[in-house]
């Protein structure tokens, strides 16, 4: 494991799948993510073995210095998040629209970030990767996709592959933070640039610190609920010196199936929550407006802490 621990730079799709071939889904147990995936498992995911920690901590801080470094790149309100479930299939009605609402955010310059995995998180860096194409263009990978909806399909990985060969582009770049904790859900290879983690609490927090210019949150279940009520509190406190956007894409699904937008508004309305700039939307449109309005020239000046 010793050359699994440092790294200088972060993961891309070539490197973290070092050995994958897409023709052969089987070859991933052979690909470097799936011998770190396997190696973490067999060591234990909560190891108390410093001989087992201390390397992983390691890993984790070069990666955080190797994101920082890259991030040194972009102002702090071009970087936007997306949250959402891992289980969204990608003929999902929401799947679409988080492909369309991330690749025009990345059109007008924004670096769109996510988890890095399956579901509303690669429809993220799907949308990025084709971003500067056609609808069309779009829609005719997105049917590519289909062969397999959801990662535990066969096909999953290897036809996000055969996607990238058909619409190659080096233009447009997007940041995927996923973690081995979750290593059986496979990262995306749509993120251009990739910072994968041991420590989920490290990769959780760094998705919402680094996403200053908002928020998008996309139906999902027990793991968006803690991030909307992470972002929210980071915002009522100012955490990064401002309050972002937390723009909700799903009208019945935030308050009626998953009552969180009422209740946020409600306990604004209460003063128990401050400054906490709300939207909700079914329409990408809309999602992307709500993102664009607040710029950089209207917002605080936030000195570059959470950037270097």
């Amino acid at each position: 494991m010793d050359n699994y621990q440092i790294r200088k730079e972060l993961y891309d799709a070539a490197s973290l799948y070092a050995g994958f071939d897409p023709d052969d889904e089987s070859s991933y147990t052979d690909c470097y993510d799936g011998h770190v995936y396997a190696d973490f498992i067999a060591s234990g995911k909560r190891s108390r073995d410093l001989a087992v920690t201390l390397p992983r901590t390691l890993h984790d801080h070069s990666i955080s210095d190797a994101l920082y470094r890259f991030l040194d790149g972009y102002s702090p309100y071009q970087v936007v998040g997306v949250m959402g479930g891992h289980a969204m299939k990608r003929s999902d009605a929401p799947y679409r629209k988080v492909a369309l609402i991330s690749k025009q955010l990345t059109e007008h310059g924004k670096l769109m970030v996510s988890g890095g995995g399956p579901g509303a998180m690669e429809a993220t860096h799907f949308g990025a990767w084709m971003a500067g194409r056609s609808d069309a263009e779009l829609d005719e990978a997105l049917q590519m996709l289909c062969v397999a909806q959801t990662f535990r399909d066969a096909g999953w990985l290897s036809s996000a592959f055969k996607v990238m060969q058909r619409f190659p582009q080096k233009q447009y770049k997007s940041l995927g933070i996923p973690t081995w904790l979750y290593g059986h859900e496979p990262s995306t290879p749509f993120a251009t640039h990739i910072a994968k983690y041991y420590d989920n609490s490290i990769r959780e927090d760094t998705i919402l610190t680094v996403a200053v210019g908002g928020i998008i949150f996309t139906p999902g279940s027990a793991g968006t609920i803690q991030e909307i009520f992470q972002e929210a509190a980071q915002d009522h406190y100012k955490t990064c010196d401002v309050s972002s956007p937390m723009a909700f894409l799903g009208v019945d699904f935030f308050t009626r199936e998953l009552p969180v937008y009422p209740f946020l508004e409600d306990m604004m309305a209460r003063g128990k929550y401050h400054d906490l700039l709300l939207s909700i939307s079914d329409e990408p449109d809309d999602v992307v407006r709500e993102i664009l309005a607040f710029r950089e020239e209207n917002a605080v000046h936030i000195p570059n802490k959470f950037f270097k």
